[in-house]
């Protein structure tokens, strides 16, 4: 168990006794320190029962791919279901103060959603000191924002969680989890950096997108079930599938700065979005390895890579179910 954390951790891809070092020594090997070793950690937690040992033609032939969709985002955007039409409704009412009253009314006609809101209300994060048991009381309890943040999630989950083959398949669920973590956590960091916390939240859930159609490329180019399991491939990917959810993004009319967050995530820069995005994508992944006994809560990760407003935050994270 420990030598699987410890290629977890960073060790050599192919070397099974290697020991783990502290989280604070191994980010000196990563010019991006803290942040990209919990990547290259995330990676191979995600691959690590399907990655192997990919030749660089491989490899390099994924990433091409992924780059090529990214200046074609309407071919990219037909590998993957369209976003239904709730998502610009919501956008176009975000400043539209009677839409809600609409939005609520929409609910009450669908008995999907009604079952989504009011489990949404009765959840651990709400915390409800008795049952909600109507969709009234339920809207009350989520507010206008935690209404259409509720709405966008319902109608991406099947969009990410795509029925599909090979490796895809095994990978989507976890993908989900983490976005729906990270759209939770970015929309927490957003105020503190004057960003808008459902822009925040729907550049969580979106960001994802570009890395699950880089995995169902691999499907096509890799032996059967898997994908290339080294972290500096998992690096290039995560980055260049943020760079193909924000032309998806675009091509699909979402917002100029949500798209650009996105783009920018990875390297934050100075953008407020931006920054909330990568905040969120950070504690969302710290999370996901918490729950799954890669590393503790007391790791140097946690310890010495977030602050406390954002060690509560990723404390409130556990309380979220996919």
């Amino acid at each position: 168990m420990k030598n699987w954390i410890s290629r977890l951790r960073g060790g050599s891809d192919n070397t099974a006794d290697t020991k783990a070092a502290p989280a604070a020594a191994e980010a000196d090997e990563h010019p991006g320190g803290i942040p990209a070793e919990i990547e290259a950690t995330y990676y191979r937690w995600l691959t690590a029962s399907s990655g192997y040992d990919a030749s660089d033609a491989v490899q390099t032939a994924i990433l091409d791919q992924v780059r090529a969709l990214a200046r074609d985002p309407a071919s990219a955007a037909e590998l993957v279901p369209r976003v239904p039409e709730v998502i610009p409704q919501l956008l176009r009412s975000l400043q539209d103060e009677a839409s809600n009253a609409d939005l609520a009314r929409q609910v009450a006609q669908d008995v999907v959603l009604v079952a989504e809101v009011i489990r949404e209300a009765n959840s651990a994060y709400y915390r409800p000191m008795s049952p909600v048991k109507t969709v009234e009381a339920a809207l009350m309890m989520l507010g206008q924002n935690g209404l259409r943040m509720l709405l966008a999630r319902v109608a991406f989950r099947p969009i990410i969680k795509l029925q599909t083959t090979g490796f895809t398949r095994l990978a989507a669920p976890h993908v989900w989890a983490q976005s729906e973590k990270c759209a939770l956590a970015a929309s927490l960091m957003a105020p503190g950096l004057t960003a808008g916390a459902f822009e925040a939240y729907l550049s969580g859930l979106m960001q994802n997108l570009g890395l699950v159609v880089g995995f169902r490329l691999a499907d096509r180019l890799c032996e059967e079930n898997k994908v290339p399991g080294s972290s500096e491939f998992g690096a290039q990917l995560l980055a260049e599938g943020r760079l193909l959810s924000a032309a998806i993004a675009k091509h699909w009319d979402f917002p100029q700065e949500v798209a650009d967050a996105i783009a920018h995530a990875g390297d934050a820069g100075d953008e407020n979005l931006a920054q909330a995005l990568a905040l969120g994508d950070r504690i969302a992944k710290l999370r996901m390895l918490i729950d799954s006994h890669v590393i503790d809560e007391d790791d140097d990760f946690v310890t010495d890579g977030l602050d406390n407003f954002q060690r509560r935050c990723l404390g409130k994270l556990g309380t979220v179910e996919s």
